[in-house]
């Protein structure tokens, strides 16, 4: 019988410079190294790490990739501004008014980003697994899917597959390949599918070669992947979506009632 080995004893096989970027990055996000903030001095980073300059100057190098950070050699490196964008799923539950834009589109208009999608795909496919069992299908059969890719200020930022049963989307402008306006959401609740209850399901993963070049990905960091099942009357699912997103550029932030 193998014996686990305590906690104390792993060993993090990352390169140093990985390590560097790894401590670095953490700060970056939880706000102790803050946008428009410079980075510790060479020096001090070598110090720091029992570092040489070469390794350090490789961990700012995938920092600067991942855009975390902007600098020269031989100059300061600071902080981008407004790299990490907080995502909040509760605020976009809901359908779109009459006449309005969807939901992720507006939220990020008040926040003075400009945000579009580009519809890349709409048609009928078997789905993953985990969306299979989500909208109950059969393990075979076909639903509809619509591939998009959202950008904010032109950087593209999430991937999204939204797939729905085929009775309850044919004949309707979500089989049509263009934009709806107040997104689908607004069109369900119309067809007489109201959303009642949203569940996540988040996890972090290695990113598909497609995800990498449609995100443009740095390296080999994670990405978010959530699987949301919208649910309307009778606890019927109505849609499945599932949505990737770097994950060293974002953050989930869910609300809760205590009940």
């Amino acid at each position: 019988m193998t014996v686990p080995r305590p906690e104390a004893d792993a060993v993090d096989r990352r390169s140093l410079h990985e390590r560097i970027a790894a401590d670095l990055r953490d700060e970056i996000m939880t706000g102790d190294l803050a946008p428009g903030t410079g980075l510790p001095s060479t020096a001090r980073l070598k110090e720091r790490f029992d570092a040489s300059n070469a390794t350090v100057q490789k961990a700012l190098h995938l920092l600067k990739e991942e855009g975390l950070v902007v600098g020269r050699a031989g100059a300061a490196v600071t902080v981008r501004e407004h790299r990490q964008r907080t995502v909040r799923p509760a605020a976009y539950m809901a359908p779109a008014r009459a006449g309005e834009p969807y939901r992720w589109l507006s939220e990020h208009a008040r926040g003075g980003s400009r945000a579009r999608s580009e519809l890349l795909e709409v048609g009928a496919c078997r789905p993953p697994a985990d969306v299979a069992e989500a909208l109950r299908t059969e393990a075979a059969g076909e639903v509809l899917r619509r591939h998009q890719l959202l950008l904010v200020d032109d950087e593209p930022v999430e991937l999204v597959s939204s797939y729905y049963a085929l009775d309850i989307a044919a004949g309707t402008a979500m089989a049509e390949h263009r934009k709806i306006t107040g997104g689908t959401p607004a069109l369900l609740a119309e067809l007489g599918y109201p959303p009642r209850l949203s569940v996540d399901r988040v996890s972090a993963r290695v990113p598909t070669q497609e995800q990498y070049r449609a995100l443009r990905l740095p390296g080999g960091l994670p990405v978010l992947r959530t699987l949301r099942v919208v649910y309307s009357d009778d606890e019927r699912p109505i849609e499945a979506t599932v949505m990737v997103k770097a994950g060293h550029l974002y953050e989930l932030q869910y609300e809760f009632t205590p009940e």
